[in-house]
Order: C-alpha cells, then structure tokens, then sequence
C-alpha cells in the first residue's frame, strides 16, 4: 500500500510541475469566461408484456452544471446529475456527477477530481443516443461514466493516443469506502480519418481481482456511424468465479434532420460449479432498439423509438416497448 501512495503521489507530483513549467509562458491576452449548462431526458413510452401494457411519462435524467475557463489551458467543471437512484422511496436524487480541473496543452489533458471515466466514453460519442439508451458497458453494470481520481491522455500523433487513470473505483454514486483503487489504461488507434480502434483494460484487487478488458471499432462522419464494442469482465464486483461479457452493435444514417439508427446488445455471465443457471441470469439475455431521431432546432432531439428485450432466464417474457424520446440540451 505505501508502495502504491508513494507511486500516486509521484505521479501526480509529476504531472503538477510538468503543467506549470509549461504554462509559465502563457501571456495575459486571455480572457477568462465560464457558462453554465444544462441537460434534460425525458420520454413517454408504453411497454408490452406477457398480454399487459404499462404506459408512463418519464423524466429519466437532469444535468446541471458550470464550466469555466481559468486560461488557455486550465479549465474547470462542476455537474449535477438528477436520477432515480434505483433504491428506496425517493425517485430523483442529486448527484455530484463532475467536479474536476483539466490542464489541456497540445497533446497533453489531465483531469483531477470527479472526472470523466475513458472506460466507455468513445462508445457513447459513437452511439449518440445516451438521451434514449444508456450504452452498453453502461446499461450492463460493468463500470461507472465517472469517478474520483486522476487520468492523463496524449495525443502522440493524429494516428495514436493513449491514456492512464487511477481512479477510486466506486464510482460518481459512492465516495472512497476503502482503500482499493481501480487501475486503467487504453489505447486508441486512427487509422485514417473518422475510423477508431480502442483497446482497454483495467485491474482492482479486493477479496479477488476483478479485471475488464474491452476492444472497439466504430466509424462516425457527418452521414452514417457504427460501432461494435465487446466487453469481459473477470470477477464481477470481486466474487470469484462470477465472469460476464457482452457485445453491442449499432449504426446510424443521418439525412439533413432526421437520423435514422439501430442496435443489438447481448449479455451473458458464466454458470458456476455446482449451480444450473449463470450467476447473472437474471440480467442477461439481448436488446434490440430502432427509432428515428428527429432535430428541429440545435439543442432538442425527438426520437420515436422501438426496444425488446429478451431476458435470458427461461419462463421470463419479453418485454417490447413503443417510446416517444426527448432531449434538451442548452
């Protein structure tokens, strides 16, 4: 453990002198400015089931938030996140989702604080329908979109970046409530214009050492995008032996205001010795989604959309859902 503190502390000692020796030069003719934002995600739809309909209005996510811009380099981002906390009475709870500072110098960004986790952050810019769908790394559990710590990214060349984070590993919903941190590093590769390749990994070790790795493709210009990302996780929340994986597909076509799109998921975990049935069966199975997406103004989105869901489980039924999707974004 001293090993590891002495190791986060050189690294972040490094990273501090290397940030500032760089900007000693930076000259007075910026202007510092900040703005707040906001983000809002709501939906009306009607489920299907086993002969039953449940319709409802949903207001599924709120951000609130400010960002300021200290100098060239140094920003900073602060970020409430209104949700169902999945838990107890309450049905929206705020959550501090962002609360960092970022120094950004040609090839160079590093965040410190509440950040932004790299975990499956390509594969959400790819996909695009955050508003409508989590995705799929998302949706299934294996990681948190934030979490205290610390990442640093560089861009080598317009072909390769890279990129570190220590981070706590209990995500943006939970403070430290040990002394276990979560370890990552990705790549990312692009080959020509537009095209992406990502490879990740990360490591944290508990009563057993769960470990992630990942490996995406995806396409995204002004027309049409695509993406298919594969996950697996080893020791799903330190449980020994408890495996899970997946993968996503999804495409999109964009025609002046209307986007058109689909996708397919598929989640499975592993059967353990002496048990019939996988450990996570109760959340594996595959999803489809289709829709259209419709822009009348820049800051709001409309999409009609259609998802099934097809649990794993045997004698559980399929769950098709009709939905009415909305963004606002300012």
């Amino acid at each position: 453990m001293k090993l590891k503190t002495t190791l986060i502390i050189a690294i972040l000692a490094f990273i501090s002198t290397t940030m500032f020796s760089q900007n000693e030069k930076e000259t007075d003719a910026f202007k510092p400015s900040g703005k707040p934002f906001a983000k809002i995600f709501t939906n009306f739809h009607t489920d299907f089931s086993d002969g039953k309909t449940f319709s409802q209005f949903q207001l599924t996510r709120a951000y609130l938030g400010y960002q300021y811009k200290f100098s060239k380099h140094f920003s900073a981002k602060a970020n409430l996140d209104f949700g169902n906390p999945g838990t107890g009475k309450l049905e929206m709870v705020a959550f501090v989702k962002n609360a960092y500072v970022s120094y950004h110098n040609k090839g160079l960004k590093v965040q410190f604080g509440l950040i932004g986790t790299t975990m499956f952050k390509l594969q959400e810019t790819i996909w695009g329908n955050r508003y409508m769908y989590k995705s799929f790394q998302d949706q299934y559990s294996f990681g948190s979109s934030a979490d205290l710590g610390v990442s640093v990214t560089y861009q080598f060349n317009k072909f390769i970046a890279a990129d570190v984070s220590v981070l706590n590993g209990e995500g943006y919903k939970k403070l430290e409530n040990d002394s276990v941190f979560k370890y990552a590093a990705g790549i990312t590769i692009t080959p020509i214009k537009n095209l992406y390749f990502r490879a990740y990994y990360d490591y944290m070790n508990k009563d057993f050492a769960q470990q992630s790795i990942s490996f995406f493709a995806g396409y995204q210009n002004k027309s049409w995008s695509a993406g298919a990302e594969y996950i697996k996780q080893m020791n799903h929340k330190f449980a020994d032996g408890e495996d899970y994986d997946g993968y996503s597909f999804y495409v999109s076509y964009n025609v002046k205001k209307y986007r058109i799109y689909g996708r397919y998921d598929y989640a499975t975990s592993v059967t353990l010795p002496n048990e019939t049935d996988p450990w996570n069966i109760s959340n594996d199975g595959q999803v489809l989604i289709a829709g259209v997406q419709y822009t009348p103004v820049k800051g709001i989105k409309i999409s009609p959309n259609y998802q099934l869901s097809l649990p794993a489980k045997s004698g559980v039924p399929s769950t098709s859902g009709a939905y009415l999707s909305l963004e606002i974004n300012y």
